[in-house]
């Protein structure tokens, strides 16, 4: 029971701080100047305030629940004590404190923004909530590596941890602004949403690159050269094939979007039709996002069992 509940609280933690980061920079790369001042485009800040709460409180059932597995005994049944022991002395928790300051720096900072300092507070909330998300590979088989090859492998965690929070923000933010009612959104707000999907096509191939890289460099060192033939022999390497299919399927979907639906959609504003062309979009991005959901499942799920390479 505690193993499913581990791999609830770890997706939770999981999507919420990868929110909490895409978001903000999609904000950054993305909108301009007074479009990030806008809550009916993006509610920008208030989605902020709200992921960093919610960051805090999945962070304290976090280290709860890592005390709980280590100590072999039920969530409820961990005494202070032992939590305590689990945050000083240990490297997760360590970690975890760092992502608690981070988290709380940017719940203060989000909450006091204001029109004349939006962007500056901005600025600081996307790297601060990046710290916090990074704060993760620690907590994972990032962390188990020795020497320069542990490093490697915990650099690689940390870039594709970013990476893919880059994207899993992006996509939760264009889904948001292209659910709005067809026949409520201006022509000036679908050009808006036009121009965002090309913005987050050129960063996309950026944020793919990177996720690939460093998820490369990630398997190499956790299933190992030995073990690429029989990865299906053990259930990391089941779960792993798995998210590796789900993301080409995802890759496959922001191909469409790229260089089929988003082209169609710049047609369809000049020449009118645009509702059959959204509505292909719409289905394009939730179908992506809900992938992506999945593929943290499957992460947080990875993230109890023993990789191939330390069998």
């Amino acid at each position: 029971m505690i193993e499913y509940l581990n791999i609830g609280i770890r997706f939770a933690l999981f999507a919420n701080l990868m929110l909490l980061f895409g978001l903000p920079l999609f904000a950054l790369y993305a909108l301009r100047g007074a479009e990030r001042l806008q809550p009916s485009l993006l509610p920008v800040e208030t989605l902020i305030c709200w992921l960093a709460v919610s960051g805090i409180a999945l962070s304290v059932l976090s280290i709860t629940a890592m005390t709980a597995s280590m100590a072999g005994v039920q969530l409820l049944e961990v005494d202070t004590e032992s939590v305590k022991m689990m945050i000083y002395d240990t490297p997760m928790g360590n970690a975890w404190f760092m992502r608690v300051i981070a988290l709380i720096a940017t719940l203060f900072v989000a909450f006091r923004m204001t029109k004349a300092k939006f962007l500056p507070k901005l600025i600081f909330v996307t790297p601060a909530s990046a710290v916090a998300l990074a704060s993760v590979a620690w907590t994972g088989h990032g962390a188990a590596g020795e020497g320069s090859a542990g490093t490697a492998q915990l650099i690689a965690d940390v870039i594709h941890l970013l990476g893919a929070g880059a994207w899993f923000g992006a996509l939760f933010a264009l889904t948001i602004m292209l659910f709005r009612r067809a026949e409520s959104a201006s022509e000036e707000y679908l050009r808006l949403s036009h121009r965002l999907l090309q913005e987050f096509s050129v960063a996309g191939t950026v944020i793919v690159a990177l996720v690939f890289g460093s998820g490369l460099v990630n398997g190499w060192m956790l299933v190992g050269p030995q073990n690429v033939f029989n990865v299906f022999g053990t259930p990391y390497g089941q779960i792993l094939v798995a998210k590796l299919v789900l993301f080409g399927m995802m890759l496959s979907l922001a191909a469409a979007n790229r260089f089929s639906l988003t082209p169609a959609f710049e047609r369809a504003l000049q020449g009118g039709g645009v509702t059959s062309t959204l509505t292909k979009l719409r289905k394009s991005l939730v179908i992506e996002l809900s992938l992506a959901v999945i593929i943290v499942v499957l992460v947080a799920w990875l993230g109890t069992l023993q990789p191939p390479a330390a069998l």
